[in-house]
């Protein structure tokens, strides 16, 4: 194939942008997050994390993906299992935490959440975890909760635990990225984005005009791995006008559901922990104890 032959013409191009044979890295590029993105792995700095008391050490943000696992804890809590209290330290991907060592040594892919779990069954050194379906899945297995074990039941919970951690992406990455953080509008990449989430807003909604959650009439991880996301952006509170943008009200089955998940104390506890942004009542930003909710909120701890 000719060089000529491997890209579409020019004129497919609206800014006029052929890729070049290799690409290099402009560091200037990249809109809002430029200065976090990199195409290379391993720490730019060495920093060692913090350790608190419990066995269960969360580093994370709460971003959708954090907020899944802090929702876990916080359900395994109100369910009984003590052994799920946690710390849960505030790692600040804007300022390039991930990419201490310590943190690194936890996830080499540098994203938060990472956990490590300083008691784990049978004993033993200290196991680490990183992406948000693993850490949920090994606490469902240690704690025996939140994930069934019928054999078709627990399939169908594993489904959509993996579709959340594929669709995702093209709802963050994808139109998230181009919609709201992109230094530029393009309409393709817009257009392109905001059809596959829409199409999968209607997977949901079709799923659940048949089941009360996302494995039928149990609440599991799947439900609490998909309600950061989707029943975020369904509750207009992602993307900035995206609600509007994408119709989002005209899912009534997702509506349903993402209002009974919110109700739910747990889930807004979870919703609270490593959150910087929004309401000062509802920020807590390191979670070390249960009372944490009560008294060190941000609100409470920028007045002292």
């Amino acid at each position: 194939m000719t060089d000529e032959n491997k890209f579409p013409p020019e004129k497919n191009f609206p800014a006029g942008y052929v890729p070049p044979k290799v690409w290099t890295w402009d560091s200037a590029s990249g809109g809002t997050f430029a200065s976090i993105n990199r195409p290379i792995a391993g720490p730019t700095h060495e920093k060692e994390l913090p350790v608190g008391k419990h066995p269960l050490q969360l580093y994370s943000l709460g971003t959708p993906n954090g907020v899944k696992v802090t929702i876990m804890l916080e359900e395994l809590l109100a369910a009984g299992h003590a052994g799920a209290e946690y710390d849960a330290w505030l790692i600040k991907i804007g300022d390039g935490d991930q990419f201490g060592s310590g943190f690194v040594e936890v996830n080499p892919n540098s994203k938060i959440p990472a956990m490590m779990d300083h008691a784990p069954k049978g004993g033993g050194d200290p196991v680490r975890l990183f992406e948000s379906a693993s850490i949920m899945f090994y606490l469902a297995e240690k704690f025996g909760a939140f994930l069934p074990t019928d054999m078709r039941a627990r399939a169908e919970t594993m489904n959509w635990l993996f579709w959340q951690m594929g669709s995702a992406p093209f709802l963050g990455g994808g139109f998230g990225h181009f919609y709201v953080y992109a230094p530029m509008k393009i309409e393709y990449a817009i257009n392109r984005y905001s059809m596959e989430v829409k199409r999968q807003m209607d997977v949901l909604d079709r799923h659940l005009a048949k089941n009360e959650y996302m494995a039928g009439k149990d609440y599991t991880i799947a439900d609490m791995a998909i309600w950061p996301w989707y029943g975020r952006l369904a509750a207009r509170g992602a993307y900035e006008d995206a609600g509007d943008f994408l119709e989002v009200d005209k899912y009534e089955h997702v509506q349903r559901w993402r209002k009974a998940i919110g109700e739910r104390p747990a889930a807004q506890r979870g919703s609270m922990v490593n959150r910087t942004f929004g309401d000062p009542t509802k920020q807590l930003h390191e979670r070390h104890d249960a009372s944490d909710f009560e008294l060190k909120t941000q609100d409470k701890v920028s007045g002292q």
